[in-house]
């Protein structure tokens, strides 16, 4: 078991005692100290969220949610996501900053909070650290009743990630269409299964998925090295396919093959 604390975010493995795991009370200090933060720079109105499909997700989601509604903070929930649509929400929205519950490629037994500016970018090193230096003198300021933040559906940022894509100069939207290619998707039972798919659909592309149900069941190593990539490989060939797509947890890091 682990917690591995650092000026980018707080990482470790669910259960145990705060302080050496990823319990409660370590999830609402580190929400409570970005909050701190954020007012700390004028910026206290709104702030992104989405996980991946990890069984503690809603969980810790909950926690840091309520933690920041209870600072006043308006809470805009984009539910199961991705870090890159995370990463775009927050400037498209104009919000004080985002955060993105993953661990990405460690396994389910892991969680993490990954903390955006309000560029969409990871934090700088020095408010990595005065973030640090909060929770260490727990200088939080929570609201009166009439204050509270609230929480609000996230919209469509998915279709408007896809979208953003796809007007890219260098993606040949029709020339991808005119193959219809066949591929064959790994979103190892996470937020890839949603996003994946949309994306190949909208360029014309037949997806044949294998570990689909984004349930945070994770069938292997959500990381995509060789060993556990051998099912993903074995239905290229076994449907034919012309490529495959491998991702993991959060969809911020992938593997391709081809045929």
């Amino acid at each position: 078991m682990a917690l591995i604390t650092s000026i980018s975010g707080i990482r470790g493995t669910i259960g145990g005692r705060p302080g050496e795991n990823l319990t409660p009370v370590d999830v609402v200090n580190f929400a409570a100290a970005y909050g701190s933060l954020l007012q700390q720079q004028g910026r206290s109105d709104t702030i992104v969220i989405g996980r991946d499909a990890r069984p503690s997700g809603e969980m810790v989601q909950q926690l840091v949610m309520h933690t920041l509604s209870a600072m006043g903070f308006t809470l805009l929930d984009l539910g199961l996501s991705r870090t890159p649509t995370v990463e775009m929400a927050v400037p498209l929205s104009g919000v004080a900053g985002g955060i993105i519950l993953t661990a990405s490629h460690n396994p389910v037994q892991w969680n993490a909070l990954k903390l955006l500016n309000a560029e969409g970018e990871f934090i700088s090193k020095a408010e990595g650290e005065k973030l640090l230096e909060g929770i260490r003198k727990q200088n939080f300021v929570f609201q009166l009743v009439d204050n509270l933040g609230r929480i609000e559906q996230g919209g469509d940022f998915l279709d408007r990630h896809i979208q953003a894509i796809l007007a890219l100069e260098l993606v040949e939207v029709e020339a991808i269409r005119k193959k219809g290619f066949k591929v064959a998707v790994d979103p190892v039972n996470s937020s890839g299964a949603i996003a994946v798919p949309a994306l190949l659909e909208q360029l014309g592309c037949e997806t044949v998925l294998i570990n689909g149900t984004p349930d945070g069941q994770f069938a292997h190593n959500p990381e995509p090295l060789p060993a556990p990539l051998t099912d993903i490989c074995d239905t290229v060939n076994r449907v034919g396919a012309q490529m495959d797509i491998a991702v993991v947890t959060d969809v911020d890091a992938r593997g391709f093959g081809t045929a």
